[in-house]
């Protein structure tokens, strides 16, 4: 009879750990019904090692909604801002309300690590928003410029490169010319404050002088309104912006504070694959000789043929 010696393949079991990363989140209309509104929250694997974030699945970082400015042109309802953990900021928001609060989308992409501060229209086209990022000092000052009434944005660089610094304050006094005094810090040469000017709507800058001290002659004066207003509530935990009815303030629209919270994705483990069974040849008997293979252990010794029954 012939024998055949039938192999058992090699088996190896393995659990793979993969980690994906969080997408941004996907374009969404919040519509208000009287409940605060809760922007939707992107935390991901690189934000929370980058940051330095002691976030876990079992004690995640909450996320909060920080609210710095409110524009009203015709209808059209602006809020700017940033969301922040404790102790690092994740990236900017810019809110846009085409039906006086009640829906909102994102007019601009978050940008990572940035806030949005001041915002002034000079006239229902022509408007600006400042903002930085914000690492351990703030840095890389740049400007929002929209001149269809902040339906869309660009962003704009105050500097040609990477700077320290953050915009103190600005002012257009036309839809092109405009003056931004920024905050050095801590870097540059002559001094602390750059004063620069802008005759291209904000598209570029020039410096006009650098100081030791904010000039004491520069006046960036604006107007608030007096018939809107953004308010945060401590009773609710929630931004209200309201309109003046008369003698009295009525909410149009209310966010979160509090808007979700930070986490490293869950651990997705697959399971390990199907040990393969072995297989006897046609024609053998259990009494053929086989020989195993394996990984670790002791040797399996063979059988000895001269010990077969005949």
């Amino acid at each position: 009879m012939m024998r055949q010696l039938v192999s058992c393949l090699l088996v190896v079991f393995s659990a793979m750990a993969q980690t994906d990363p969080v997408p941004p989140p996907a374009p969404v209309t919040l519509v208000y019904d009287g409940k605060p509104l809760r922007v939707p929250v992107s935390c991901t694997e690189e934000d929370i090692q980058g940051l330095g974030l002691s976030c876990s699945a079992e004690s995640p970082c909450p996320v909060y909604l920080e609210l710095s400015g409110l524009e009203v042109l015709a209808g059209r309802m602006i809020l700017a801002g940033n969301l922040h953990t404790e102790s690092a900021t994740l990236s900017s928001i810019l809110l846009t309300s085409e039906d006086s609060g009640k829906t909102w989308i994102e007019s601009h992409p978050r940008i990572r690590q940035a806030t949005l501060d001041q915002m002034q229209f000079f006239d229902l086209a022509n408007g600006w928003i400042s903002g930085q990022a914000i690492a351990a000092l703030p840095r890389d000052p740049f400007f929002l410029v929209s001149i269809d009434g902040g339906k869309t944005w660009r962003q704009r660089p105050v500097f040609g490169e990477s700077h320290l610094g953050s915009i103190e304050k600005f002012h257009f006094t036309s839809a092109t010319e405009g003056r931004v005094l920024v905050d050095r810090a801590q870097s540059g040469e002559g001094g602390r404050y750059a004063l620069l000017a802008s005759k291209t709507g904000g598209d570029s800058w020039g410096i006009l002088q650098i100081t030791t001290h904010p000039p004491a002659n520069l006046k960036f004066e604006r107007t608030g309104s007096t018939a809107w207003r953004l308010q945060a509530n401590a009773g609710t935990k929630a931004y209200q912006i309201e309109k003046r009815e008369g003698s009295r303030w009525v909410a149009v629209a209310t966010l979160q504070v509090q808007a979700g919270a930070c986490a490293p994705a869950e651990l997705q483990l697959t399971a390990p694959p199907e040990p393969v069974t072995p297989v006897t040849a046609a024609g053998s008997d259990a009494g053929d000789a086989v020989e195993v293979f394996q990984i670790g252990g002791a040797k399996p010794k063979k059988p000895d043929p001269k010990k077969k029954k005949r």
